[in-house]
């Protein structure tokens, strides 16, 4: 995993800042992912502020797991276990990480810089790269061609 230090605290520092908004960030996150794929919507079965609430405790312990990988692995893998079961596809999850960096972009305003962009992108990728591999034994990242669009 090649997240650095410094990009560890940029996203440990941001997300500080989103918590006190977490229920507009969260808003704001499913509005942005579901205009990027309406596909998704039916795989959302509870109510938005539940599943915004989750999304939020879910991005939190990422975040405060950064100086722990090897802690988090387990984590992000049963979290990837149940995405399969609620029927999310491999593909799926590049309109989430689009949303997410368009989410905190929005959210953080004047904050949001290119370091900051690429550290937030560097975790998502990570995360994402560890639930793939964990929840499609075929997945194999250096021959994935994914078919959804890049928005960031």
């Amino acid at each position: 995993m090649a997240i650095t230090e410094r990009q560890k605290q940029l996203v440990q520092e941001s997300f500080a800042k989103v918590v006190p908004i977490a229920d507009v960030a969260a808003e704001i996150f499913y509005k942005k992912l579901f205009a990027y794929d309406p596909s998704l919507k039916p795989l959302f079965k509870s109510p938005m502020k539940t599943q915004g609430h989750m999304l939020m405790a879910t991005l939190k312990t990422a975040v405060e797991s950064l100086d722990n990988l090897e802690a988090l692995v387990p984590v992000l893998q049963s979290l990837a276990e149940r995405h399969v079961k609620y029927g999310v596809a491999i593909d799926d999850y590049t309109p989430v990480g689009n949303a997410l960096l368009s989410t905190l972009e929005e959210g953080l305003g004047p904050n949001w810089n290119p370091e900051l962009r690429d550290a937030w992108i560097e975790v998502y990728k990570t995360v994402a790269l560890v639930m793939r591999t964990h929840a499609y034994p075929d997945f194999d990242p250096t021959t994935y061609r994914n078919t959804k669009t890049y928005y960031h």
